[in-house]
């Protein structure tokens, strides 16, 4: 199962107009599909007919301390 959040990728705004979500439902704050549905739509972008999946999850860093 893949959880799509909108509000945390960390490429929104800059990946949203080439994003198969926003062509297909327009940005949702979150979405949530399942193993089948992300199969089908990655076969839909391998073909060409939709764009990729672009979310991009954030990851944790080393902490910085700032003096």
């Amino acid at each position: 199962m893949t959880k799509i959040d909108c509000d945390t990728c960390t490429v929104r705004g800059l990946a949203c107009h080439d994003c198969v979500v926003t062509v297909l439902l327009g940005p949702p704050p979150e979405l949530t599909i399942d193993d089948t549905e992300q199969r089908a739509l990655d076969a839909l972008a391998a073909g060409g007919l939709v764009p990729p999946l672009r979310m991009v999850e954030p990851v944790a860093g080393p902490e910085i301390d700032s003096a």
